[in-house]
């Protein structure tokens, strides 16, 4: 349990998605104008991190690496196909979004209507792949360290967005210098934000 909460914590502030890795920053970068819309997507993120990643983690030790099969029969024990763990990834992730999408656009038009391309986008959204990727790469013991890994990097990725969009709506009243308007002062912005969270990679989590 203390190991889940350790993933867990490192996910958000030390393997921050957006400030560790710079993944998801083109929809962050587009969606993160007002905070009601920035959470919308925040949320749907965490919900297909958490969704994807886990069922993602089934397929790549029950399936795909290299005798993953045996629980079947014996005479798969030698088959590896992990080749086909990029494919299957971006399958499960497009479906999973695909589902998140019909069910923004009938419980909640307006936040559909305000997210746009972004919602689809989602299922092409780095840092969702990033997720399973590094599940893969990292080896987690069991279901419930990747579930917490998922989690955990969904949540850091909706402090990052939200964080971003109070504080351009803010610098709406602010006096902007008229060459960095727009992208101009957000680059900056998310660049002293990224070196803010640089803090937390000197805390020592297990």
């Amino acid at each position: 349990m203390e190991n889940i909460a350790n993933i867990f914590v490192k996910s958000i502030f030390v393997d921050n998605m957006i400030f560790a890795y710079f993944l998801g920053m083109c929809s962050y970068l587009a969606v993160s104008k007002n905070v009601k819309t920035s959470m919308g997507l925040g949320l749907a993120v965490v919900f297909v991190l958490g969704i994807t990643l886990p069922v993602n983690y089934l397929l790549e030790n029950y399936v795909l690496k290299e005798g993953a099969l045996a629980w079947l029969s014996p005479s798969l024990a030698t088959l590896d196909l992990s080749y086909l763990s990029f494919i299957l990834f971006i399958a499960v992730i497009a479906a999973i979004t695909q589902l998140v999408e019909m069910a923004v656009e009938k419980f909640s038009p307006s936040l559909y209507s305000s997210l746009g391309i972004f919602l689809p986008l989602i299922a092409v959204n780095c840092a969702i792949m990033g997720g399973s990727l590094f599940m893969q790469q990292r080896a987690f013991a069991n279901i419930g360290e990747a579930t917490s890994y998922a989690l955990g990097s969904g949540v850091g990725w909706l402090l990052a967005i939200v964080g971003l969009a109070a504080i351009r709506e803010k610098m709406e009243y602010s006096n902007v210098p008229k060459p960095l308007r727009g992208l101009g002062i957000t680059f900056i912005t998310v660049a002293l934000m990224g070196i803010a969270f640089l803090a937390f990679s000197g805390l020592k989590i297990g």
